[in-house]
């Protein structure tokens, strides 16, 4: 049966060269830049056997800790089709544990699991420097190669047995990207402000830590030998074959779970009523913004705008930390930050609609009720936000006088990115991912539209809200009577933005309806 599989498993592979043009060719590319990869990765693997000792060990430790980890959780989150999914071979009568083993063996024909082999065996040159290390170095080659194939062979199978939807799909992937985020700045941080000085800095501190999780525990085994430390390089290999241990059981009983369920069936929905065009006035203005609303609610691509607005004001916040901002003025900074991101998400808003904004061009005269419609959503994220948020932050901050500038540049930094966002929306759309491809995805844009729009709309915010953020310094640090200053002014210019971008934008998206409509079409 394992060759059965590894014959499948080679067809597949040989089918690729049939791909349509466009295709083959990104398939030639990323084959072409994971071997450059290994080839790159197994030379540094060479030359650091002469290398130091404490270096080798923390290069070898922690990036077979992240190569671990990356086959672990990138097919779990960024979910692909599975060509050779458990459940194909349900109806052949082939037992649980021959499909098992059979797909295991299947998947070292990959590009991702040849490279892994290939650089696991580089690791037995860079601890050959003894007997016993060279034997070590082997078994942990052999170990971790099989972990990091197995470990994506499940992966693989749970995103694909998991997330059955594409609303689960795009989750999945908007988490994965989200971990990403805050991971690697945080990594850097920490790096930048030397924490683990005192076990020999950030690097050979964090190679302590991993050398005895699963993730590192396999890369260890070699460089506790070369050390001398052999009770620790034996109980890293028990870490090791453990971890290898509980995939396989994992993996077995997955596929004695998949080749007995069905796939997944669209499940016919019921839906009574009319959703947010129930609850909305029944005015152009109102069915606009139930069908805003209702995008919102189900669309992905929205979810994927909504999570750079609390992302960016954590990192920002975590770095003033570390640098030694006090926490008296890092913690009126998060709700400002995030309303600067909230409002500026409509800048684009026309182009999700893709071609049913046509719904909207061929009704006549709707400018004012799109711009306003459009807002909604937004407006109905911010009343809480700024409420609950700027309220949370004087009290962290211990100055509870500073609540009216946190109030007042809050709003003013929305109404005015929802002000020039109307504006933009309607005069440099740029293409966005159509309705129902991944959020992640970017159509190419000819021309500096899209870096035009988003510059114009982001900075613009930050200058018009200017006043309101200057009188708030002035009542941190001056006098505390500006706080009341920043409050009206930041609300008299987000007043007045978002009166004249709704006007000039009604006027430009009633103008532009067949240029939008034309626009929406090339997207």
């Amino acid at each position: 049966m394992v060759a059965e599989f590894l014959r499948l498993r080679l067809r597949l592979l040989a089918n690729n060269v049939k791909r349509p043009t466009p295709q083959l060719v990104g398939v030639i590319i990323g084959t072409a830049y994971a071997v450059i990869m290994g080839i790159a990765l197994i030379a540094v693997l060479f030359s650091l056997r002469t290398g130091e000792p404490e270096l080798t060990r923390n290069i070898v430790v922690i990036g077979g800790s992240v190569v671990v980890a990356g086959f672990f959780l990138l097919p779990l989150f960024f979910s692909t089709r599975d060509p050779m999914d458990p459940r194909s071979f349900s109806l052949y009568g082939v037992s649980d544990g021959s499909v098992a083993f059979g797909l295991f063996v299947a998947a070292f024909l990959s590009v991702p699991s040849v490279i892994v082999t290939l650089v696991s065996l580089a690791t037995i040159a860079t601890w050959s420097q003894s007997p016993g290390s060279v034997v070590l170095a082997v078994v942990s080659a052999v170990v971790g190669a099989l972990t990091c194939v197995l470990g994506a062979r499940l992966a693989t199978s749970i995103s694909a047995f998991v997330f059955v939807t594409r609303r689960a799909r795009e989750i999945g992937v908007t988490v994965g990207v989200l971990a990403i985020i805050l991971i690697v700045p945080g990594i850097l941080l920490l790096m930048l402000t030397g924490w683990g000085n005192d076990g020999g800095g950030f690097f050979s501190a964090l190679e302590n830590v991993l050398g005895w999780t699963p993730l590192g525990a396999v890369w260890a085994i070699p460089a506790d030998a070369a050390n001398g430390q052999w009770v620790f390089s034996v109980l890293k290999l028990l870490i090791a074959l453990a971890t290898l241990a509980l995939l396989w059981l994992g993996w077995k009983g997955l596929v004695a779970l998949m080749i007995v369920t069905p796939g997944h069936q669209n499940e016919t929905r019921e839906h009574a009523g009319l959703g947010w065009f129930g609850r909305t006035p029944t005015t152009r203005t109102g069915a606009i913004a139930a069908r805003s609303l209702t995008y919102w609610g189900r669309d992905a691509r929205y979810y994927a705008q909504l999570v750079i607005v609390p992302v960016v004001p954590i990192i920002a916040v975590v770095v003033f930390v570390f640098v030694g901002i006090p926490i008296e003025y890092t913690a009126l900074l998060p709700i400002p930050l995030m309303c600067v991101f909230l409002g500026w998400v409509v800048h684009n808003d026309v182009a999700f609609d893709h071609t049913a904004i046509w719904l909207h061009v061929v009704a006549g005269r709707v400018g004012v009720a799109d711009r306003i419609g459009r807002m909604i959503p937004v407006v109905l994220i911010a009343i809480p936000l700024i409420g609950i948020g700027s309220f949370l932050s004087v009290v962290f901050a211990g100055n509870p006088d500073a609540l009216p500038a946190v109030l007042g540049t809050s709003t003013c930094l929305v109404l005015t990115g929802l002000g020039l966002g109307s504006i933009f929306s309607a005069r440099f759309p740029y293409p966005a991912s159509r309705p129902g491809d991944s959020a992640f995805t970017q159509p190419q844009s000819t021309g500096a539209t899209s870096v035009l729009a988003q510059g114009f709309s982001l900075g613009g915010t930050l200058i018009l809200s200017t006043p309101a953020v200057v009188y708030g310094v002035l009542g941190v640090f001056v006098d505390p009577e500006y706080f009341w200053v920043s409050l009206w002014t930041g609300l008299g210019i987000g007043v007045v933005v978002v009166v004249i971008g709704v006007a000039w934008g009604a006027r430009i998206f009633t103008r532009r309806g067949p240029e939008i409509l034309a626009a929406a079409q090339r997207n």
